[in-house]
């Protein structure tokens, strides 16, 4: 099942581009939900983390650096982000290909909800 951000990847739906290697796309959420949210996805078709294994080992670490590279991009890294990956529907995934959200510009409270 192709999912919008499948049809982000493939370019047939356009978006904001922040950054992007050969594992990962990062780009402007359109409905953001802090000043700053980024989310980024990997490459290649997993669902969530349910769907990852070992094999899976660079791919994750991709994700992760690459929210680095997009805090520092966006201006938030000094003061801090919050880095989300919601998993399954309990989790609050509405769209079931992995990414993670980078958020800042702002505070944000503990517990999350």
């Amino acid at each position: 099942m192709t999912t919008i951000f499948g049809k982000i990847l493939k370019g047939d739906i356009p978006c904001t581009k922040v950054y992007e290697d050969d594992w990962v796309l990062a780009f402007d959420d359109v409905a953001p939900q802090a000043p700053v949210h980024v989310l980024i996805i990997p490459k290649i078709p997993l669902v969530n983390l349910n769907d990852v294994d070992e094999s899976h080992e660079k791919v994750l670490g991709r994700l992760l650096l690459a929210a680095r590279i997009v805090a520092a991009k966006k201006g938030v890294a000094t003061a801090g982000y919050r880095v989300v990956m919601n998993n399954g529907e309990n989790g609050g995934q509405s769209v079931y290909h992995m990414h993670v959200h980078v958020m800042g510009g702002r505070a944000f409270a503990w517990p999350p909800g």
